[in-house]
Formats: structure tokens, C-alpha cells, sequence
């Protein structure tokens, strides 16, 4: 069950990878053309939503980000509750590996932007923007590469990549959760222990988990507490198993319901609204700001320094081990891969940057993102691809000179 799960995971994150890159390419695109005020001034404008008393008025890009991606970050959660529970991250021996990689992908990268940002008198406030890796788009550049490479490494790289979003998830609550107010965290909570306690007994509609999951993100938005939290911790309230023989339970029916709106919807609408960088009048020292230079650095050198370097710690120590029948070559090209920080770090650039879409901070995470991403893809693939070009022609001769025996 749980490979079976993986793997249609893996197969619906690399298609929707193209999906993504499409639609950060498009955000580009309109950014620098005629449309550009236009596309600006859509995502700059406010909305207001009323229920009764309670009024929320926010801009098209904060809709997004604090309505939309809860939705991402309440799949990212039950996709973490079942791999702890059921998948790869329930058998101890098999993370140790993945885990210390995850944890040096992201304590290097956020000390490479310290560094420079110090050195060049940047914002401090970025370090947490080059931790993350997308998933979605590292998954579909490993697709485009590892054809014929062990299956072991993808495993590897979407352990790792869990775990990096559990740490992500984590720098969320702790770093960008500010000014809390306590009755709203007290009804938050209160929302997600009464479906947890409904669903222990019964079998619950799907209107009464909407009506839930509305009350949680209300509240934890009042709270003054990270949406993306309320998600994460509405899906921890979602059972596993089902109550009735024989059938699914809720949690695997809500991955394969909403996995691919969130895959082809959700994050392609936030690569757009947020990917979107106007190239126009930015001068050379722009694009080397110590905000755009930290981030590119920190995902394109840290994380691939800070993943190897920690799964090799852990290969040769007793507890963990290198992935079955890769080379250190091939680990490495995975290693660059998770610098694709993009969707992941511009959500986190946009908490430690807030401001307009179009604001001198936000064009900097843009640009160190998209470089940082863009600089890691390349590595990555380049690598990968020629490795197992390499296996390729190797068992094409292994089988040749069996014929030539036989």
C-alpha cells in the first residue's frame, strides 16, 4: 500500500512539475510585457470577505498564499502523517540517510545567506527562503533524468524531501508567527480536537471536514498564526484507517481527491502570482543584491554542499547508508537537485519579505530564487542524465556480449 501510494505520488508531482514551470515561465513573461501594470495592479487590488460580523480583506496575492496554499499545506500534512504512520519514514533504519541529509540541505543554505548577507550588509531576515526544496519540481527534473537510475535514489530524494518540508513547516511556526492572540489559537485548536474526536467515531461527510477545516483556517488567520499551520495541523485530525471493511480510509481518499488539484491548480496559480519579476530598468548590481546572491547561493552551493556532505556523514557511520546500488556521482546530482527551491521558497521569501508582488524585497527573492533553481536544475540534470546514459550503454553491451556467448 504504501509503495503503491509513493509511486502514484511520484508520477503526479513530475507531470506537474511541467505544469509549474509553465506557469513561473508565463508569470515572467507577462511581468516584462505591456501587461505588466495590469498584472501587477490584479494581484496588488483587495477583496473583502464577510460572514457576519467577522470581515477579512486582503489582496488577490494573500488570498492566494494565505487562502489557497492552507489547501497545499493540508496535503504536505497528510501526505507526512502517512509516511511517519505507514511509509517511508516509519522504518527508523531507512531514515537516518534522508533525515541528516534534510537537516544539512537546510542548516547550510541558511548559513551561506548569513554569510553574505553579513559580508555585504544584506537583510538577515532571508536566511529561511533557501531551506526549502520544491518537491514537485525536483521529483519531474529527477523524471526527465533518471531513466534507468536506481529506484532507491528516488525514494531518497522524496524522503528527504519530506522531511524538509516537515523543517519547513517548522520555520513557518516558529519564525512567522507573530503578535498571537490566544482566544483565536484556543478556537483553532478546539476545531481540529472536535473532528479529530468526530471522525474517531463516526464516519464523517465530506461537508462537516469543510466546515471544520473553514473554522481552523478563520481562526488560525485571526490568531495572527501562519495559515500553512492550520493546514498541517487540521490533517494530523484526519484517521488513517477506515471504518468501514474493506475500504480506504479518509486520509488516502483525501491525497488522491486533492493531490492533483493542488498539482495542476493550486501551486501552478501561486508560481504565477508569485514567480512574476519585471527585468525592466534592473541594473547589474541589482541582480547581485546581497537578498538575490544569499538566496541563489544558498540554494544553488548549500544545498547541494549541505545534502552530501551530511549523507555521507551518515553512510559511513553504522547507522545509515548510502542508497542501494547508487554512486556517490549519481547522489551528488540528487544532492543539486533539492537547490530547486522555488514554490516553497518564494511562499517562505514572502512571509520574511511581506509587502507588494512588485516590492524592491520581493524582486530580489525572486531573482535569487529563480537563479538559485534554475543553476540547481541544470547541475542536477546534467549529472543524472549523463549517468544513466552511462548505465544504459553498459547494459547494452553486457547484453551484447551474452548474445555474442550464447
Amino acid at each position: 500500500m504504501a509503495r503503491k501510494l509513493t509511486l502514484n505520488f511520484l508520477k503526479t508531482e513530475a507531470a506537474a512539475g511541467a505544469i509549474l514551470a509553465l506557469a513561473a515561465l508565463s508569470a515572467v513573461i507577462v511581468a516584462n510585457s505591456p501587461w505588466a501594470a495590469d498584472y501587477f495592479a490584479f494581484l496588488s487590488g483587495e477583496h473583502t470577505l464577510q460572514v457576519g460580523s467577522l470581515v477579512l480583506t486582503e489582496s488577490v496575492s494573500e488570498w492566494i498564499k494565505e487562502g489557497l496554499m492552507t489547501i497545499f499545506f493540508f496535503v504536505v500534512g497528510l501526505e507526512i502523517k502517512y509516511e511517519i504512520v505507514r511509509g517511508e519514514l516509519s522504518e527508523p533504519r531507512k531514515l537516518v540517510t534522508p533525515v541528516l541529509a534534510a537537516i544539512g540541505g537546510m542548516a547550510v543554505p541558511a548559513y551561506i545567506y548569513l554569510f553574505i548577507a553579513g559580508q555585504l550588509g544584506g537583510d538577515p531576515a532571508g536566511w529561511s527562503v533557501p531551506v526549502a526544496t520544491d518537491i514537485a519540481f525536483a521529483l519531474a527534473a529527477f523524471g526527465l533524468a533518471g531513466r534507468g537510475l536506481p529506484p532507491s535514489l528516488r525514494v531518497f530524494l522524496l524522503t528527504l524531501a519530506i522531511v524538509d518540508d516537515l523543517g519547513a513547516v517548522a520555520i513557518i511556526a516558529v519564525v512567522f508567527s507573530e503578535g498571537l492572540q490566544l482566544q483565536p489559537i484556543a478556537m483553532a485548536v478546539s476545531g481540529v480536537a472536535v473532528i479529530a474526536a468526530l471522525a474517531a467515531l463516526w464516519r464523517l461527510p465530506a461537508v462537516i471536514w469543510i466546515a471544520g477545516f473553514l473554522w481552523v483556517w478563520w481562526f488560525t488567520l485571526e490568531a495572527g498564526i501562519s495559515t500553512s499551520l492550520a493546514g498541517v495541523a487540521y490533517a494530523l485530525a484526519v484517521p488513517i484507517n477506515s471504518r468501514v471493511q474493506g475500504q480506504e480510509g479518509p486520509l488516502k481518499n483525501f491525497i488522491e481527491t486533492l493531490h492533483p488539484w493542488v498539482a495542476f491548480l493550486i501551486l501552478p496559480l501561486f508560481a504565477f502570482a508569485a514567480a512574476g519579476v519585471s527585468f525592466i530598468g534592473l541594473s547589474p548590481e541589482r541582480l547581485l543584491s546581497p537578498i538575490a546572491l544569499g538566496i541563489a547561493a544558498g540554494l544553488f552551493f548549500g544545498k547541494q554542499i549541505g545534502v552530501f556532505f551530511a549523507a555521507l556523514l551518515a553512510a559511513i557511520t553504522p547507522f545509515g547508508a548510502k542508497p542501494s546500488n547508487a554512486t556517490w556521482l549519481e547522489l551528488y546530482g540528487v544532492a543539486a537537485l533539492c537547490g530547486v527551491g522555488f514554490t516553497m521558497s518564494l511562499f517562505i521569501g514572502a512571509l520574511a519579505f511581506p509587502g507588494a508582488v512588485d516590492s524592491p524585497a520581493q524582486v530580489d527573492v525572486k531573482l535569487g530564487v529563480l537563479g538559485g533553481s534554475i543553476l540547481s536544475t541544470i547541475v542536477g540534470v546534467t549529472i543524472l542524465s549523463r549517468s544513466a546514459a552511462r548505465r544504459r550503454a553498459l547494459e547494452r553491451a553486457d547484453r551484447q556480449a551474452l548474445a555474442a556467448k550464447t
